[in-house]
């Protein structure tokens, strides 16, 4: 199995910006897209961003788009979460995960531990 750690996260006030990255060690995945998921209190995970392998292909929830984005190299086995004009309403948990199809983890995927971002108005 893969191991997958977040780090990046934390305090940060309305419109400022987070980075997020995500460190794969061990095994790692092959031709696997990756994403970014989120758990926000009262809420259930959803989903945010995802990245093909060759990253290629990125999608978005509606909730986040134009303000983050997700990039990886493949190098280093590295995810990243750039996450820019940040909200309240973006205070979660931010767990990476992969591999995904669609905006789902797959059943035997893997998942981090997730990071907290908390945004201040």
């Amino acid at each position: 199995h893969v191991q997958l750690v977040e780090s990046g996260g934390g305090l940060v006030q309305a419109g400022g910006s987070l980075r997020l990255s995500c460190a794969a060690s061990g095994r790692t995945f092959s031709n696997a897209a990756m994403g970014w998921f989120r758990q926000a209190p009262g809420k259930e995970r959803e989903f945010v961003a995802a990245i093909s392998w060759s990253g290629g292909n990125t999608d978005y929830a509606d909730s986040v788009k134009g303000r983050f984005t997700i990039s990886r190299d493949n190098a280093k086995n590295t995810v990243y979460l750039q996450m820019n004009s940040l909200k309240p309403e973006d205070t979660a948990v931010y767990y990476c995960a992969g591999p995904v199809l669609g905006v789902r983890v797959r059943s035997d995927g893997s998942w981090g531990q997730g990071t907290q971002v908390t945004v201040s108005s």
